[in-house]
């Protein structure tokens, strides 16, 4: 067995210190040590991003990230950006889409839908779906969650006041219903 590595980093705005295994992924950190469920494990290899959390203010898939690597860091899952309130309109408008049906992919969806609002305000509907490509459904098969971040959009450019992103997310909500 390998030696434990002490780790210090800041969880959903918590300090936490632990000693970890050298192997331990993120995801396995926040679940089992820190009962944090919200992230999920899925495929294991990267691919799903139901494991998706964020450090330092990025999403990383937390199956592919160990726990000595975000020594230092600040770390974000799905429970405290909820507990932060930065993404109730985009949560609320995946319960009016029905973008989640088992919910096992919600975590990850939600956490890469909330660094596409962030990164990219006037996303196209076809951005939407190339930036959402990196995690899977499989009940909704994607229209639904497509069409959740699309009005996001447009109710955010809409209350910031600028004609012109409220123009571009109002043509993406628009081009969603072709």
């Amino acid at each position: 067995m390998a030696e434990l590595q002490g780790i210090d980093l800041t969880v959903n705005g918590q300090r936490t210190q632990r000693h970890v295994q050298p192997r331990t992924h993120l995801v396995d950190f926040v679940r089992g040590e820190l009962g944090l469920k919200g992230s999920h494990l899925g495929c294991e290899h990267g691919v799903c991003g139901a494991c998706t959390v964020e450090v330092n203010g990025k999403i990383v898939r937390g199956c592919l990230t160990l726990a000595v690597q975000a020594d230092g860091a600040r770390v974000r899952t799905i429970e405290g950006l909820s507990e932060d309130g930065d993404v109730r309109d985009l949560q609320d408008a995946f319960i009016r889409h029905a973008a989640l049906q088992c919910g096992f992919c919600t975590p990850g969806m939600v956490m890469a839908a909330k660094e596409l609002l962030e990164n990219k305000p006037d996303a196209s509907r076809a951005e939407v779906r190339e930036w959402m490509s990196g995690n899977y459904c499989r009940c909704t098969g994607y229209h639904a969650i497509v069409e959740a971040i699309c009005e996001t959009l447009a109710l955010r450019a809409g209350s910031a006041g600028s004609a012109g992103a409220a123009g571009a997310a109002g043509a993406a909500v628009k081009e969603a219903g072709q």
